[in-house]
């Protein structure tokens, strides 16, 4: 089983709260450190433009860059949901490495620029998959434009959209993540 995400870019309206929910759940500092953020995109010419917002994560890819990119094996998948996960201890630091981040299509991979710089990301918050429950960013959408689970369901429930405006689906990392695109309107 691979878990992963939908995002619904027609209903996100770039208020942040995943992404508060996120740094609040996992003692997060404030700063530079953001495990989940929003994307906006803005596109078109006056009067015909187009704006749309969606949020982004690791996306906890089947073939992870990251993963071979580390050279001391910090990064790994768990087989039995496909959550890509960071061993801190053993991270080299965005100082002495940083290399995981520079694979990553989606930029990923977090570092601090104060204090400790090992690398911290979106563990799809594993440890609320094991009490049952969603992760804190889908539970936390007010606007319900996140939902988490087995990409195979996800896709059966909201189909196989894997590109919209502002994201590139890497077809060599193979990102688990279904979207909604926002259709822009048509102005007359």
């Amino acid at each position: 089983m691979q878990l992963g995400f939908y995002i619904d870019q027609s209903r996100c309206i770039n208020c942040h709260t995943c992404a508060v929910a996120c740094k609040d759940w996992h003692n997060i500092p404030a700063g530079s450190v953001n495990w989940r953020w929003v994307v906006s995109v803005e596109q078109g010419k006056y009067p015909r433009v187009f704006v749309a917002f969606f949020a982004l994560s690791c996306l906890h890819c089947a073939k992870p860059a990251c993963i071979p990119a580390c050279p001391v094996g910090a990064i790994t998948k768990r087989q039995a949901d496909g959550i890509v996960l960071v061993d801190r201890d053993a991270c080299l630091g965005k100082e002495d490495c940083g290399l995981c981040r520079e694979a990553c299509p989606y930029k990923a991979p977090q570092f601090a620029t104060d204090g400790e710089a090992k690398m911290q990301m979106c563990h799809l918050c594993a440890d609320r998959w094991q009490e049952g429950r969603k992760p804190v960013c889908v539970e936390a959408c007010p606007m319900r434009a996140l939902d988490a689970g087995p990409l195979d369901k996800l896709e059966a429930r909201y189909g196989m959209l894997k590109q919209v405006p502002g994201f590139v689906y890497a077809a060599e990392s193979r990102p688990s993540v279904v979207f909604k695109a926002r259709q822009p309107e048509l102005l007359q």
